[in-house]
């Protein structure tokens, strides 16, 4: 692996980078198979421990032979794991020591190998519905604290097994009790975890989980040379001790799935909860490996595929009596670095795990317990995320997040597994709104004299809402309107409420609304009634993430009503609703106003003497319109300026596919044209009648006729005609400067 890129040298696949991948990654995973099976198995009691081995062994397979024909994610490892074994231990001793009576071993086996078959179909399931993508959504401190969990509990499992502690006696009670200890053991389990700790150190080649394994052993068989009983196998609690395997296969499959037919409702209950823990568990934990690969060798794997993959061969593994798993890190990387690149490298770690079984499994019986509790101790410490808790502990901002680690890793301990996954749903939960209420829900806020409608408004009516624009207020809403971010919405616009006539919400960037959004929208417009104002909604969405369309579930709550909230189709024609009130209420007509001006009317010549209006008269002539006519398009060439005598016209940039922008509305008492009129060169948009309309039309060709006879006459339209185009400038520099606010 190349340090300063953290990613594997890109190789081409080859047979034999999968087959030293696949043989090397085996080393890795066996060893922890093993230690997860007999972790799950030994509660039941010294006769099981090398039941458990075969389980790990046997999951380790199932996993390996079938999940790469089904995921197929080049290079992962699926084999058992700390998640799955501290579940499942949990879960025992749950059965062991709770509530539920009368419960062999063997019904014990049955419940948790149901309870794998529940967790399979539940990977299964997630992954045909397209959950990969949620999982993956977990927040990190959740599965942070959850995992420390597991390995605060693998630690704690495995302290009694590394003193040779005897059956029901506390770890307290057992560690201030030296007697008790047995020390060969005990020596064992020191010297595998100084190897396990010290080999990555010098090198790399050869897992250290083998060197551990096989220092384990070698220290286990010196030790003899001063103790003969520790060379017999039959009843020594420091080995695993004799692997039996009755019966074929294939009956054994059969007596797996005849077990189903014994399924109650009882059993359902007592296994849901772990078999859902289990299966997000271990699809969390299959979707950070393959992260983590991704990057590694620049590829991109498929999550749903993956999910159904590990399901189903968790599914075989429960059939074949094995230990269910996920996609390991540590198998994963060290078949890459070994050079296996794609799915047969997983078939060929799986074909010698059974190999190993059908060859080696002799030398299994004599693996010492301490050994595999060294393994897994040194495991559990490597889980525990101390260094995220130390760094986010350092920093205000962190804290929370290093609580809710703490919180799920404390519940682990203290109650259970199980607990601790309903704590970190509702921990999940809590970070959510906290990042919801962290950000606020208003994008942008400005006045209606920051901000306007697309309606040119003449210089009178300009000055109108310049001085009383404060009356309205427009808000830019984003992300999701909730319990947790109403209250924060209401008191950003408290003080605007008390006073303000208007509010203009534009919800184009809303993700979903509930009830409480809705009742505090019915409040509001209650308050803006009472001074005769109005609430108004515009880019009301209809395809959120909860599918819900907003204008229809407001309407059938009763926000949106006749005389309640108003609902706009654009954003133009809402701000053009509230300038047209704010006018009103000051005294000027603005709608309906039949009657044609006259040139003295316009105030673009208000100023002229009447000798100068006649003569610029005199050089104009007079046009009408229909509704939708067009007057020009972009790219006509023409060099008159339209002064709007009645009616209305819209200035529309065309677009592609047919499409257009609309730029501005421009009615009675306004003009355009203007810059035709004064460059002489082709139309820059397209201009039509938005109702009948009377146009005064001045040419640029009959204007400089006068002009040339009479210069004054010229310098002073000119002048009034910059004049008009410099407020307008200015105004759209004051609404420019607004949207560019932060």
């Amino acid at each position: 692996m190349k340090a300063q890129t953290g990613r594997i040298d890109k190789k081409t696949p080859s047979l034999a980078g999968d087959l030293w991948g696949g043989l090397a990654s085996m080393l890795v995973a066996l060893p922890s198979s093993i230690a997860f099976g007999v972790l799950v198995y030994s509660p039941l009691g010294k006769e099981y421990v090398g039941l458990g081995a075969l389980a790990g062994i046997l999951g380790a397979a199932s996993l390996g032979l079938v999940t790469p024909f089904i995921g197929r994610t080049g290079g992962l490892i699926s084999a058992p794991c700390a998640p799955a074994a501290a579940v499942l231990s949990a879960f025992m001793a749950g059965l062991l020591t709770g509530n539920v009576g009368g419960l062999e071993p063997a019904n014990i086996l049955t419940l948790m190998a149901l309870t794998v078959l529940l967790s399979a179909g539940f990977q299964i399931l997630y992954g045909a519905i397209g959950g990969g993508r949620l999982i993956k959504f977990v927040p990190y401190p959740v599965v942070s604290g959850y995992l420390s969990g597991v390995g605060v509990l693998i630690a704690l499992g495995q302290l009694p097994k590394l003193f040779g502690l005897p059956k029901g006696i506390s770890l307290l009670q057992g560690l201030i009790s030296p007697g008790l200890w047995k020390w060969e053991g005990l020596v064992i389990g020191i010297v595998t975890m100084i190897i396990m700790v010290i080999i990555p150190r010098i090198t790399r080649k050869v897992p250290a989980a083998i060197y551990a394994l096989l220092g384990g052993m070698l220290t286990y068989f010196l030790l003899a040379l001063f103790s003969s009983e520790l060379l017999e196998l039959a009843d020594n609690p420091l080995v695993i001790g004799p692997i039996h395997t009755s019966g074929s296969f294939l009956a054994a499959v059969g007596d797996r799935a005849s077990s189903l037919l014994a399924v109650d409702i009882n059993s359902i209950r007592l296994i849901l909860i772990p078999a859902l823990t289990l299966s997000v568990l271990l699809s969390i934990d299959t979707l950070k490996t393959c992260v983590v690969l991704d990057a590694l060798t620049r590829s991109r794997h498929n999550s749903d595929r993956e999910l159904m993959g590990q399901g189903i061969g968790n599914l075989v593994s429960f059939l074949a009596g094995g230990m269910p798993g996920a996609g390991t890190m540590g198998p994963t990387l060290v078949n890459v670095t070994s050079g296996g690149r794609t799915p047969r490298s997983g078939v060929f770690e799986g074909s010698f795990v059974v190999l190993t079984l059908l060859l080696l499994s002799q030398l299994v019986a004599w693996v010492p317990i301490g050994a595999l509790a060294g393994i897994l101790l040194v495991i559990a410490l490597r889980m525990l995320d101390w260094r995220s808790m130390l760094r986010l502990l350092r920093y205000p901002a962190g804290r929370l997040d290093c609580a809710v680690i703490a919180g799920v890793v404390l519940v682990a301990v203290t109650v259970d597994l199980i607990a601790a996954s309903g704590v970190g749903v509702a921990l999940a939960i809590l970070l959510f709104i906290r990042d919801q209420i962290r950000g606020s829900v208003i994008r942008r806020k400005m006045d209606l004299n920051q901000v306007s409608s697309k309606t040119r408004r003449l210089d009178s009516e300009r000055k109108i809402l310049d001085q009383f624009g404060w009356q309205g207020v427009f808000c830019e809403l984003q992300g999701n309107l909730f319990f947790g971010t109403t209250d924060q919405l209401f008191s950003h616009l408290e003080a605007d409420l008390r006073r303000k006539r208007f509010i203009l919400f534009d919800m184009r960037r809303v993700q979903s609304m509930d009830y409480t959004a809705a009742h505090l929208f019915e409040q509001m417009q209650a308050q803006l009634e009472e001074r005769g104002g109005r609430l108004l909604f515009t880019g009301m969405p209809s395809a959120l993430l909860d599918r819900r369309d907003f204008e229809r579930y407001l309407a059938q709550l009763g926000v949106v009503s006749e005389g309640g909230v108003m609902v706009s189709e654009t954003l133009d024609s809402a701000l053009d609703w509230m300038e047209e009130q704010i006018l009103e209420a000051s005294g000027v007509r603005t709608k309906d106003d039949e009657q044609l001006l006259e040139l003295k009317d316009f105030d673009l010549f208000r100023e002229f003497e009447e000798r100068t209006q006649k003569e610029l008269l005199a050089c104009m002539h007079e046009i009408s319109v229909e509704q939708g006519q067009k007057i020009f398009s972009q790219g006509d060439q023409g060099d008159e300026i339209f002064l709007i005598r009645r009616g209305s016209v819209r200035v529309l940039l065309p677009l592609k596919g047919g499409k257009w922008h609309h730029l501005a509305t421009i009615g009675r008492g306004d003009f355009f044209g203007e810059l035709s009129f004064l460059d002489l060169s082709i139309r820059s948009a397209d201009v039509e009648a938005k109702a009948k309309t009377d146009l005064y039309v001045l040419s640029r060709s009959r204007f400089n006729e006068k002009s040339y006879s009479d210069a004054v006459f010229g310098v002073q339209v000119f002048a009034r005609l910059a004049l008009a185009i410099a407020k307008r400038l200015r105004h759209t520099d004051t609404e420019l400067q607004a949207l560019e606010e932060r």
